[in-house]
């Protein structure tokens, strides 16, 4: 039995070749390509290579060169008619019963196909006549140069009423062919028929084998409605099955690892003109699962873009809702959202395609928009609201069939309410909300205004010189940190070396005895004595440190600055914990076996209770702080803050 060849472009797009050929042969992934050994042929080194973005296998060993199809009949014996239905039935598509019936069908698809051909070339035709001079203005306001035109073979359709009908029926095309094309409409209450397409540029649609198998028109007049007509349905042209510019974007995907997907095929124009060729259209409608399955097929990531603006990102939130049941291991989307509200072909034209490729540079992940459009501007301020968020999350998860991606996301999203819930506690038990309806925003954990932890590292390594006792107490504290910057390592090594070769630790022994490439550092750090000509102290020792830890001036007791020593120290550490938890995060890769993840929620609770038992300490050492200021006559203002100028 001949079998229609959109039947089996359907299986070849929701089979992968590595998914069929994988059964038989261990395949492993090198780049954008599978290798394994070859199955005609003994060997030990690989030259057995599968490529799902190209849809075929080929194994240099035998020369022997296929798709899905044609493996199953080189390894298992079949007929092409068995290999086809063995894999329609595990791919879920219905094959068509053998009858003359639907060999007629595939006639007619063949000749409705010509039917199309015929009216891209009026259209084509037209665009160069007088009768287009409009729709030539309207091409060059849109900056789409002759080459261009002449790639996608842009044209127009005349005004009248009948142009096209009484055009292809003067090269014999049958009325009820047209009808069938999508080209004509014919009225229920039995008058006759007409054009679909009435002065507006047209922008043919081809398939995956380049045939012109329905159009979209533009409209030209202000008055005429909608703005871009699509063809209908008919036997070759399936809008939510297609995507525009795919059988030239293919390629390009394949050789670049990515494609790009944009909303309206005058958008995939304008970016395909500026040289980005990997990228589709997905005509107006909202992802399929067939156009999920088939931008899988070009890149394991797409990038889709939307306009920035109210309707760009309900549009994003809607093909996530579509997306989230079909992802798979290694398989997602990213998201770019444009500036200004505005599209593609803007950007395009007024930035290039460097303008363009930055955006695309910023593009977010799936898991990300899905976490901010369910978090923001949602109340999180009592229980009942947090537990309404976690179970919206969860059920939003439970739609994913894949379990190892389930999984994943379900550790990322605990994670991540666990640290939103806890920022909300924080900023309701000081009176505090600072986000957009009820959502606090994620402040930074204190001492550090802004979050200036490399200016908490200094006020640490500043404390260490200027009280020495304190720092031979917290040593082995302070050598087990990792610092953020590197000559603070440095720094914390020479005060290591010094502590233990220098019996009187003070501060002027620092200065003394430190190696003099650190003596611009330890300046930074901590400031050295200033006198004036006369030898009068006009700034003592440690006027950076009292600059960045301003409670000092104010001579506080020891004890007070040994908390906060260790204060600082906590934090620092707890910095450390939140980077290991971030790495562990970043590691999970398609298996997460349970040990990881208990691992991991162990490490996330215990960060939380860190930081709870931070928080009450600060609020302490703020209030004795307070105190210390009122004991020499200064009003109670600030906390304990250091590194940011503040204190």
């Amino acid at each position: 039995m001949k079998y229609p060849p959109h039947i089996l472009d359907e299986i070849r797009a929701r089979l992968p070749v590595s998914e069929v050929v994988g059964r038989r042969v261990r395949l492993k992934r090198q780049g954008r390509e599978f290798a394994g050994l070859s199955p005609f042929n003994p060997e030990k080194t690989p030259s057995f290579f599968v490529n799902d973005q190209k849809g075929f296998y080929h194994c240099f060993s035998s020369g022997k060169h296929g798709d899905v199809f044609r493996f199953l009949m080189e390894t298992e014996g079949l007929s092409f008619p068995e290999a086809v239905e063995r894999l329609a039935a595990e791919s879920g598509v219905p094959l068509p019963k053998p009858d003359v019936r639907e060999e007629k069908r595939e006639q007619l698809r063949a000749s409705l196909a010509d039917v199309c051909e015929m009216a891209a070339r009026f259209f084509e035709d037209n665009l160069k006549l007088a009768v287009g001079a409009a729709a030539r203005t309207y091409v060059e306001r849109r900056r789409l140069e002759p080459r261009t035109v002449k790639e996608f073979r842009i044209g127009y359709a005349p005004g009248e009423r009948e142009a096209l009908k009484r055009h292809l029926l003067a090269k014999g095309v049958d009325e009820a062919a047209m009808v069938e094309a999508g080209l004509l409409i014919k009225p229920d209450d039995g008058r006759a028929t007409y054009d679909r397409f009435r002065n507006r540029l047209m922008i043919p649609i081809q398939d995956e084998r380049g045939r012109v198998v329905a159009f979209g028109g533009r409209a030209l007049s202000a008055d005429d409605n909608p703005k871009y007509l699509n063809s209908p349905e008919t036997e070759l042209f399936h809008k939510g099955f297609m995507l525009f510019n795919g059988h030239r974007a293919k390629a390009a995907a394949y050789d670049q690892g990515s494609v790009i997907v944009v909303e309206g095929y005058l958008d995939a124009i304008a970016v395909w003109q500026a040289g980005i060729p990997a990228v589709v259209a997905t005509l107006g409608t909202a992802f399929t699962e067939e156009q999920i399955q088939r931008m899988w097929r070009f890149a394991a990531e797409p990038l889709v873009c939307f306009d920035g603006d109210r309707a760009g990102v309900k549009a994003a939130h809607r093909a996530i809702d579509r997306i989230l049941p079909h992802l798979k291991s290694g398989f997602s989307f990213n998201f770019v959202f444009l500036p200004d509200g505005k599209d593609p072909d803007d950007l395009v034209q007024s930035g290039g395609a460097e303008a363009f490729r930055a955006e695309m540079a910023r593009a977010v992940p799936l898991a990300d928009v899905l976490w901010d459009r369910e978090t923001q501007g949602t109340a999180i301020d009592t229980p009942e609201r947090k537990a309404a968020l976690e179970k919206r999350l969860e059920d939003l998860v439970h739609e994913i069939k894949d379990n190892r991606v389930q999984r994943a996301y379900q550790l990322r999203f605990r994670l991540k309410l666990s640290n939103l819930f806890w920022t909300s506690e924080r900023g309701d038990s000081r009176g505090g909300r600072g986000g957009r309806a009820g959502v606090p925003v994620a402040q930074p954990m204190p001492p550090m205004p802004g979050g200036d932890l490399v200016g908490l590292e200094r006020v640490v390594l500043g404390l260490c010189v200027e009280y020495p006792d304190l720092f031979e107490a917290a040593a082995e504290r302070v050598l087990a940190l990792d610092f953020g910057l590197e000559p603070h390592e440095a720094f914390k090594r020479e005060l290591h070396r010094m502590a233990t070769e220098v019996s009187d630790l003070s501060v002027s022994s620092f200065y003394d005895g430190i190696d003099p490439r650190f003596f611009f550092l330890l300046e930074e750090l901590h400031g050295a004595e200033i006198t004036d000509e006369s030898g009068r102290v006009i700034e003592p020792s440690g006027g950076h440190l009292r600059t960045r830890f301003k409670v000092l001036r104010h001579h506080p007791p020891e004890a007070w600055v040994e908390g906060c020593l260790w204060h600082f120290l906590d934090r620092l550490e707890l910095r450390q914990m939140e980077r290991d938890l971030e790495r562990e995060v970043a590691g999970i890769g398609a298996e997460v076996d349970e040990a990881l993840e208990a691992r991991i929620l162990g490490l996330s609770r215990d960060i939380a209770k860190r930081k709870e038992e931070f928080g009450r300490r600060e609020q302490e050492l703020a209030e004795e702080a307070k105190e210390i200021r009122r004991a020499q006559g200064d009003g109670p203002r600030g906390g304990i803050a250091a590194g940011g100028g503040h204190g």
